[in-house]
């Protein structure tokens, strides 16, 4: 099993905007068919819900504002896709929770694992996560987010997005309850974060998603830069 497909481990990473996104859509796909199957749901459900996602795409492709804005507005809206044609069948708390296991469950493992690996291996793995997250708001989510960065040094690194184009594409589509299924992709890596072993800590408090009037992503050194022996 690749246990790093996006090669976190190697140090280098640049997000790859097409390929991520294909995997994500697919997993959560395949994960929904997994759960149609084992719901005996009818069997064109997921089918359907690849159609309903192009039409999606289509309906909002004036939201496209620049090219990070295209493939995560693809990614958002199969949620959509899917909420509109669970709604009906599972009502509205039992469809929102299967969503956000088909966002986030299928690709954690390789996420956590990746990021810790990059981590364990980084002499440094602060200075390694802050380099990770800027390339990430610098070439994965563009001008559809705002971020404003309080504090930036060698011991704190605090980036706070203000505005969320995942939250704003899922608001325009009336479905602003999946925000938290986006939110929760970051659990993975999250979880990757050893205080004691990588010397800093991370700290997200709520979310825009969760009621917050913006998303704090901290990250803070916890002890002096981790030495091998």
């Amino acid at each position: 099993m690749d246990t790093d497909r996006f090669h976190l481990s190697e140090g280098d990473y640049v997000p790859d905007p097409d390929r991520d996104t294909a995997a994500v859509v697919d997993r959560f796909f395949d994960h929904l068919a997994e759960m149609a199957r084992d719901r005996a749901l009818p069997a064109d459900l997921v089918p359907g819900m690849r159609v309903r996602h192009r039409e999606l795409e289509n309906a909002n492709a004036g939201m496209i504002i620049d090219e990070s804005a295209r493939y995560n507005l693809r990614m958002t809206l199969a949620l959509v896709a899917a909420y509109r044609l669970l709604l009906p069948l599972l009502g509205r708390e039992d469809a929102v929770d299967v969503i956000s296991r088909a966002f986030t469950e299928p690709l954690a493992p390789l996420l956590r694992e990746g990021t810790r690996a990059m981590l364990d291996a980084a002499p440094d793995p602060f200075r390694a996560m802050v380099e990770l997250s800027k390339s990430r708001e610098r070439d994965a989510f563009g001008s559809g987010f705002t971020f404003r960065r309080p504090v930036d040094d060698d011991q704190r690194y605090h980036a706070d997005v203000h505005r969320c184009f995942y939250h704003d594409v899922l608001a325009d589509n009336d479905a602003a309850e999946l925000t938290p299924a986006m939110c929760a992709w970051d659990k993975a890596w999250i979880e990757a974060i050893d205080p004691d072993e990588h010397g800093f800590r991370f700290d997200r408090a709520t979310t825009i998603g969760l009621g917050g009037t913006h998303c704090p992503f901290h990250f803070t050194r916890t002890d002096h830069i981790p030495t091998t022996d």
